[in-house]
């Protein structure tokens, strides 16, 4: 882990939030920044299922990927080095046994979006399955009031807004940097 910066994590650093938010991006620049690997679960469950996330939501239908999800997010939990960061899909945190393992056995950072934000970074991409064919603005809306709440129950919650992946960045160490203060604290 980089020297130079004035914490130190003791367990993986888990990304959730909508898509859109910026867990991947924000995710590979924090581990870059911590000297630690980086994991986008998503391309894993890419690799283990030999196809896309699109191709696995349409053969086999969104129950299945959710399970495939869980057993690869545990194996990235139990297995390589210690420290790492790992980008999950939307989806994952809102699973009550992936919330439960990643909030027993990380850090977790919820990247929070506004809605025009999460518009403006997800039109443009055809590898989303559940804005495929449909109004993008109206889902993500829908998923805002679903989701947000839940996702709430992260350790951190860091804002995003439409800024450079830097000031971006710096947010989340600040974040992190103050989380792991106030957790020595509580152990004196």
């Amino acid at each position: 882990m980089n020297e130079n910066l004035d914490f130190s994590l003791t367990k993986p650093v888990v990304m959730v939030g909508l898509m859109g938010a910026g867990k991947t991006s924000i995710g590979r620049a924090l581990s870059r920044q911590l000297g630690i690997p980086f994991v986008d679960s998503d391309k894993e469950i890419e690799a283990a299922a030999g196809c896309s996330v699109v191709d696995i939501f349409s053969l086999y239908g969104e129950d299945e990927f959710r399970r495939v999800e869980q057993r690869v997010i545990s194996r990235l939990l139990e297995s390589g080095p210690t420290l790492k960061v790992v980008s999950t899909g939307e989806g994952a945190f809102i699973t009550p046994e992936v919330r439960k393992m990643v909030l027993e056995n990380a850090l977790t950072i919820w990247l929070k979006a506004d809605l025009e934000l999460l518009v403006k970074r997800t039109n443009f991409r055809n590898t989303r399955p559940q804005l495929l064919n449909a109004d993008s603005k109206n889902i993500l809306s829908k998923l805002i009031n679903e989701r947000y709440k839940i996702y709430s129950e992260a350790d951190i919650t860091v804002e995003t807004r439409d800024e450079s992946l830097q000031k971006t960045l710096s947010k989340v160490l600040s974040a992190i940097r103050d989380y792991t203060e106030r957790e020595k604290l509580k152990d004196v």
